[in-house]
């Protein structure tokens, strides 16, 4: 378990990376209740322009969120999530998240967030969270 005192200013969290199938892709669309063709049908992807079937947002935050608290263990408290979408995540590409402490401020950990597919920044933004206190 991750506790306040233990996190400093530039902390780099380590990486994870995901191979994106397109059973992840189909699947997480699915799960998140997400219909919309260019998630499962490759061919609807394609004639709106995509390469192929691509992430959906709500999978991405998820993500995101998962990056994070996979470091900061399971009492960590997401306060808030600021994500920008960047290139699609398409499947048979490979997603990777790297990120780092950026702020401590009020009992607060703020985490600079990337995640990168081989067309560039998929997805940029913070993740703040509280952290347990030190236990006696």
């Amino acid at each position: 378990m991750l506790t306040r005192d233990q996190v400093e200013v530039g902390a780099a969290l380590p990486e994870l990376s995901l191979d994106l199938t397109p059973t992840m892709v189909v699947s997480t669309a699915l799960a998140t209740m997400d219909f919309t063709p260019v998630h499962h049908d490759v061919q609807v992807a394609r004639g709106q322009g995509a390469k192929d079937i691509f992430l959906n947002i709500l999978t991405t935050m998820g993500l995101v969120e998962r990056y994070v608290t996979d470091w900061a263990g399971p009492e960590a408290v997401i306060r808030r999530i600021d994500v920008k979408l960047g290139v699609p995540a398409y499947a048979g590409d490979r997603l990777s998240f790297r990120g780092g402490v950026t702020a401590l401020a009020d009992g607060e950990v703020t985490v600079g967030v990337t995640g990168r597919v081989s067309l560039g920044d998929h997805a940029t933004g913070t993740v703040t969270l509280l952290l347990p206190e030190v236990r006696p």
